[in-house]
């Protein structure tokens, strides 16, 4: 049967979905499950042996240690015991030396010597040859008073000058091991040495010789089986495994308990490649599986590093992976057989548990194809008691009473279909009113609100106008008649009174748009092609003194490269206001206000200033351009230059906009076209304007000369 074949039966048939349906858990999900269990497993006891491994190798690194300072504090307490001490300060060369040889047998080194603050060998035998010392930093830490105990490698003629024949016996042949890397290399003739240093000093704390003693690594088993007993201990590792601990010269087996074959161990054999590069090569711990000569081994290798701070060898501590890998794959084969057997069980149940279901469903069956068909059939009665037993028997009377509601429905159906075309009609209409009177009434409020602000702010304003036009006139007088009465003698502070003049106007510039903010429909200035970049200088000059106030830092972006055309003075009036918003909004720290400016598309020019510091809290950004709205103390702010400044800016038709964060300061935008947006009838309130300033100036000149 072809898969097509086998698809269209289940679909065509309830038995097969129900077998799908129950089967489908136990032959598919469950293996699955199964096999995440058998990979969860085996990833997790290899993560156990690697923790373990690693644990292993830390506890050897620490006997490795342990036992070159037993060595140190050997040869200290040789050199405080008052025995020594008299001995060596009475010259007695041969209790000296006899003491030397007793301490060398009992402790185990390979030599020992007594050393002179020159470096050289005290109390040599009558007729002996002058022994070279092995220079190293440790020797002359130790001739400065300071104990020191490293790991030293000696060459073959080191070793013999420290003890005849010692070279000899520690002559290594390499042997051919697997995976290891290839080299021209047949014998390791050199010593890895423990060598402990010692200084001797005299009642007066100085430095008078160097107990200088060094214990061979090289075959010296003892050492590596003590180490091995105390981190493999009875009990430590599964039945049939084995520990093991190795100090490698470079990547070659000086010292182990690996076993090359029974009763032999496997000095001269060398590390695998893998293992070389990453721990020698590039000083890093190797914790993973690894071939060990003939077998692979849950290993551990660490560098070891000698006096110089150089890779010099490898410590290795790992057990045979065998055991352990036998054993977890013994409990996923106990897991695997447990699970077939329950998923064929489950599955023979499962079966034969679900074929009482399929003939009463199967009757059921062929009584809706009837009933579709046109023909009238019913199921019977049927024996069985369960739920789909009752449910075959409820079915008749379901289809007969079925039949009679379906006549009812059909007719409440065409009556409701009518009144349901009537009322939606209705509804619609409703509606469409409903969502214009809305509009309208937010309209109308809308209207209400700005003509209500305007009312307050024109009525205010025109007082306020009055009430600064009277003194800025009389200052013009008084700065006129100064400048004529000072005659020459004013050139040096003509800038600064040029200045106050030009604020002056400027202030009379200020009431005009106060006027304008309260009567929006009106232009007061005329308009002209400027340079942002040059209004935004031009006010710096303006806002310095604010400096002086509040210490802070100004940095400039100007990158605008448009012209655009509006007032000047409204422009800088705007720039004036958000520049000593920004300052006042500055706390107690370092300040920063960023001015820049950037075209804007094709459209225009956009200006950003920007400071850091308390920001606008986020229920007020949408108030702070309504007039008189502040969030400085009283007397501090009137709430009207934002408001101001953004009825000049959207008279231009352009737009400011704000984004800030509690403590994370604020940036305005100011958004100008080139060619401004301005309001109906343009062209007669510009002649207007400019026939108002003519009179204006020629006022003033009369004023002037007068």
């Amino acid at each position: 049967m072809s898969l097509f074949r086998i698809i269209d039966a289940i679909r065509s048939s309830l038995r097969y979905k129900l077998l799908v349906l129950v089967l489908f858990p136990i032959l598919l999900i469950m293996p699955i499950a199964l096999g995440l269990a058998i990979y969860w497993g085996s990833q997790f006891s290899y993560e156990q042996l690697f923790i373990k491994v690693n644990t292993d190798l830390s506890v050897a690194e620490d006997n490795f240690y342990r036992l070159q300072e037993d060595y140190l504090n050997t040869l200290g307490r040789l050199a405080e015991s008052h025995a020594f001490y008299t001995a060596l300060e009475s010259r007695s060369g041969q209790v000296v030396n006899q003491q030397l040889e007793e301490l060398q047998r009992a402790a185990g080194f390979s030599y020992l010597h007594l050393l002179g603050v020159q470096g050289r060998h005290m109390f040599l035998p009558y007729g002996a040859a002058e022994k070279r010392t092995h220079p190293s930093a440790s020797l002359l830490a130790a001739l400065q008073g300071n104990p020191r105990v490293e790991i030293e490698i000696f060459s073959a003629e080191a070793l013999d000058e420290q003890s005849p024949g010692l070279a000899k016996q520690i002559e290594l042949s390499l042997l051919d091991t697997p995976r290891a890397r290839p080299t021209q290399q047949r014998v390791e003739d050199r010593g890895m040495m423990i060598r402990a240093l010692y200084p001797v000093k005299n009642s007066r704390g100085q430095v008078v010789a160097v107990l200088d003693g060094g214990v061979l690594l090289n075959a010296n088993f003892k050492f590596v089986d003590t180490i091995r007993d105390l981190v493999y201990g009875p009990g430590s590792l599964p039945k049939g495994s084995i520990g093991t601990v190795t100090v490698f010269l470079n990547d070659v087996r000086i010292t182990t308990n690996v076993p090359r074959s029974p009763n032999q161990r496997a000095l001269g054999t060398r590390v695998s490649d893998e293992v070389r590069t990453q721990v020698l090569d590039h000083g890093e711990k190797w914790i993973d599986r690894a071939f060990v000569v003939n077998d692979w081994y849950i290993s551990a290798y660490q560098p070891i590093i000698d006096v110089n701070g150089e890779r010099v060898g490898m410590l290795y501590a790992g057990f045979l992976e065998s055991p352990s890998r036998n054993a977890l794959w013994q409990a996923l084969g106990v897991l695997i057989l447990l699970f077939l057997a329950l998923m064929l069980f489950s599955s023979i149940l499962s079966i034969s548990g679900a074929k009482s279901i399929f003939k009463p469903l199967e009757m059921m069956m062929a009584v809706v194809r009837a009933t579709r068909e046109g023909y009238t059939k019913r199921i019977g009665k049927i024996s069985s008691m369960d739920e789909i037993g009752v449910l075959a028997n409820e079915f008749d009377l379901l289809l007969d009473l079925l039949q009679e509601r379906n006549l009812q429905v059909q007719q409440w159906a065409d009556q409701l279909e009518e009144k349901v075309d009537e009322r939606t009609a209705e509804l619609k209409l409703k509606n469409e009113k409903l969502l214009t009177t809305i509009q309208i009434l937010r309209e109308t409020r809308a209207q209400l609100i700005a003509a209500e602000k305007l009312a307050a702010l024109g009525e205010l304003t025109a007082g306020v106008a009055h009430e600064i036009n009277n003194p800025t006139a009389v200052m013009l007088g008084n700065l006129d008649l100064l400048v004529e009465e000072l005659g020459d003698s004013a050139a040096p502070v003509k800038g600064e009174i040029d200045l106050i003049i030009e604020q002056i106007f400027r202030i009379k510039d200020i009431i005009n748009n106060l006027l304008q903010y309260a009567r929006p429909d009106q232009i007061t200035e005329a308009l002209s092609v400027i340079d942002v970049n040059e209004v935004i200088q031009h006010t710096l000059a303006l806002v310095r003194y604010l400096r002086k106030q509040k210490q802070f830092e100004i940095r400039l972006d100007l990158k605008a490269t448009r012209p655009i055309k509006v007032n000047p003075h409204e422009l800088q009036q705007v720039l004036v206001n958000l520049f000593v918003n920004a300052a006042h909004a500055l706390d107690k720290r370092a300040g920063i206000i960023s001015l820049g400016t950037e075209d804007w598309d094709e459209k225009g020019v956009v200006i950003k200033i920007e400071d850091n510091g308390v920001g606008i809290e986020e229920e007020q950004i949408d108030l702070i351009f309504n007039p008189f709205h502040t969030s400085k103390r009283v007397g501090e702010g009137t709430g009207l230059g934002l408001s101001v400044s953004y009825g000049l800016i959207k008279k231009y038709g352009g737009d400011i906009t704000v984004s800030s964060g509690q403590g994370e300061g604020s940036l305005f935008s100011v958004w100008l076209l080139q060619e401004p947006d301005l309001v109906e009838e343009e062209s007669a309130l510009m002649e207007q304007l400019q026939s108002t300033q003519a009179a204006e100036s020629s006022f003033s000149q009369s004023k002037r000369r007068a």
